[in-house]
């Protein structure tokens, strides 16, 4: 049996990135997925068709604002119409708005508490109660070693992604009781778009920092959530899981 087989799973920012990465992987394992994007619906309608043929199994993309409360409770409330019960919830949807603090405004500090932190209790509120009632539950929340680490530049960013391991922490703590746990996944660098425009000089300069002298797959933050959304993981609850390639050892 797949990994993840007869579950229903919600993954926020899943139309690019990791977030596809995670869309993928776990479609992959036998789940019926739901993912959210913010503007782009053809781009993310391409992908719920292109998984779901793939894998057979179930994939809806819904337009949602994760850092709007409102937005939150709507989601939820369609996801459980359309597909009955939510099994497992990444909470993967962030953004940057990077600056030394000396520049930083208001508007991007706000902006970043707003999408990165806020959205994970956005989210993480709506799916308390059915996974509470089914006594079984997987929440998945997707920091960074920024978190753990800080970094020049980006204060708004490690705070609201160390925001999320301690909110993660606080979560396993309450639900434990009733079989819903709650983990984070905190990845290094990780190729993306973004890193494949860096010049030569700025990435071996990355790379020198890392142990395994390369750049994450998306597909390994991917395969880490996996594992924390099945049953192989069922006594493991409030840790983190640094995905880094020894960056933080």
């Amino acid at each position: 049996m797949a990994l993840l087989q007869d579950k229903v799973a919600l993954i926020t920012g899943g139309s690019r990135g990791i977030g596809a990465s995670i869309v993928s992987r776990f479609a992959q394992a036998g789940a019926q997925v739901a993912f959210t994007y913010h503007s782009s619906k053809e781009k993310a309608d391409a992908l719920a068709q292109a998984v779901s043929a793939e894998h057979g199994v179930t994939v809806k993309a819904y337009q949602s604002d994760a850092a709007s409360f409102s937005a939150a409770e709507e989601l939820a409330k369609q996801v459980l119409e359309d597909f009955g019960t939510i099994d497992v919830l990444v909470n993967n949807a962030g953004i940057t708005r990077d600056n030394l603090i000396l520049r930083m405004n208001e508007e991007q500090w706000d902006q970043v508490m707003d999408n990165n932190l806020k959205s994970v209790f956005n989210l993480t509120k709506q799916v308390v109660r059915p996974m509470m009632k089914s006594r079984a539950g997987s929440i998945i929340n997707v920091s960074s070693i920024v978190g753990i680490t800080g970094n020049a530049g980006q204060s708004n960013y490690a705070a609201s992604k160390a925001g999320i391991i301690g909110f993660s922490k606080s979560i396993a703590k309450e639900l434990g009781s009733r079989n819903v746990r709650c983990n984070v996944i905190a990845p290094g660098f990780i190729a993306t778009d973004m890193t494949d425009e860096l010049d030569e000089k700025t990435r071996d300069a990355y790379l020198s920092n890392i142990p395994l002298r390369r750049f994450g797959e998306g597909t390994e933050i991917a395969d880490a959530c996996v594992f924390l959304a099945s049953d192989m993981s069922s006594y493991i609850s409030g840790q983190v899981l640094s995905v880094c390639g020894a960056l933080n050892c």
